[in-house]
């Protein structure tokens, strides 16, 4: 934040003059949209003066092929690569440019492609969403990165009732190809207003893909595929999980490489009990899995990759070869993902299941800032495990036992 203040930033009106310079050369009209709503591939869809003429950015530099790369990384040669197979694509927010990304996520793009696509802003999230918004009706592909997916709030009208109802509103002929990104959920002595997770939150909103990258992989596979899709798309990244460092592919580092959105994936195979989790929870959940197998319990752990739209036939499939279910969150219990997940499974697997589904879930408080009490708020592995127990009734057992 003290960075956005003390180096030099334009107006408002100078982030206007730079996206909408080329307003004229992307008027809607009636030839440029199909009959079912699309944009006529025949039609220009971006003039190629829209950002700076004398400014030709490489190509994308490969990722290291080291076998490993942190997630940082990931989303970092993610953005880059398709910034430069696309010229439609441009970044904007706080610190994004000069200050390479408050978590340096966006390192090395300024230098790259330029301050025309690389958009540094003042303090004003209504401000530059709403900037972005607009530019993506026009056919741009605008990431808009939040400091924190709490600050967003200033911005949740562009969000909600501008970016997730405009392509429903207008028929079908103007599409909204817009990435809002960035941490969300509990960091670490951030308190209340910093440490919300918002999953739900848009999770629950027609018009939105809201996605929870928890490796590598994910945050490599996802975003591009978010960066190419027509939709505006929510990315709920986790601050601690940035520095983390994953073992990748020669697949996951082919520029060419996405994943699905709308489909998660099953990290470890089990037998005995279905655990569903995204983020920064899925790897304490595969820890989970690794302490319980030494008890014999065999655990199936889905990391839901897509928050909306949600994996249902996964989890279903899953807990009908289960038969028990165990969802696990930092966000808050009510109305959470894991209740939407509960809901689904008792709808369609209902017969299937053996005890009562069990829910972790984040404390039902605001945040405290005290570490000891912060601890207490936020699922710790010894939580899960302990549920765990109760829903394949191995702590009665024990007590029981003695």
């Amino acid at each position: 934040m003290l960075g956005a203040i003390r180096r030099r930033v334009g107006g408002p009106q100078s982030l206007l003059n730079t996206v909408l310079k080329c307003k004229s050369g992307l008027e809607p009209t009636a030839a440029a949209w199909t009959s079912g709503g699309r944009r006529n591939a025949s039609e220009p869809q971006i003039l190629s003066t829209c950002f700076r003429p004398d400014f030709a950015p490489p190509a994308a530099s490969s990722p290291p092929r080291s076998g490993t790369m942190t997630v940082r990384d990931a989303l970092n040669s993610a953005i880059d690569e398709e910034m430069a197979a696309d010229s439609k694509v441009f970044i904007i927010g706080e610190e994004v440019g000069e200050y390479q990304g408050a978590y340096k996520v966006t390192k090395g793009l300024l230098q790259k492609f330029g301050p025309d696509r690389v958009l540094d802003t003042p303090i004003t999230e209504a401000g530059f969403t709403g900037i972005g918004v607009g530019s993506a009706f026009y056919g741009l592909k605008p990431i808009v990165e939040f400091m924190t997916f709490n600050f967003a709030m200033q911005a949740i009208d562009h969000i909600i009732n501008s970016a997730a109802k405009t392509h429903y509103m207008s028929g079908g002929k103007i599409e909204v190809p817009i990435v809002f990104r960035g941490p969300n959920g509990a960091a670490a002595g951030v308190a209340a207003q910093h440490s919300q997770c918002f999953a739900a939150w848009y999770g629950a909103c027609p018009g939105l893909k809201v996605l929870a990258p928890y490796n590598a992989e994910d945050a490599r596979g996802l975003l591009k595929a978010a960066i190419r899709d027509p939709d505006p798309v929510v990315f709920l990244e986790n601050e601690l999980m940035y520095g983390e460092t994953f073992t990748v592919s020669d697949e996951v580092l082919d520029p060419s490489f996405t994943l699905p959105i709308g489909k998660a994936k099953v990290e470890r195979q089990g037998t005995d009990l279905t655990m569903t989790a995204f983020s920064k929870m899925v790897g304490t959940c595969l820890k989970a899995a690794e302490e319980l197998a030494k008890e014999g319990i065999s655990v199936e752990v889905i990391n839901l990759r897509s928050i909306r739209p949600l994996d249902r036939a996964t989890i279903n499939a899953s807990v009908r070869k289960t038969s028990r279910l165990l969802t696990v969150e930092e966000g808050w219990p009510q109305h959470g993902v894991g209740a939407e997940i509960c809901a689904s499974v008792v709808e369609q697997s209902f017969e299937y299941l053996d005890a009562p589904i069990e829910r972790i879930c984040g404390a039902d408080v605001p945040m405290p800032y005290a570490a000891n009490l912060e601890r207490l708020a936020v699922p710790q592995l010894e939580d899960i495990i302990r549920a765990a127990k109760r829903v394949c009734y191995r702590s009665t057992q024990q007590r029981a036992a003695a």
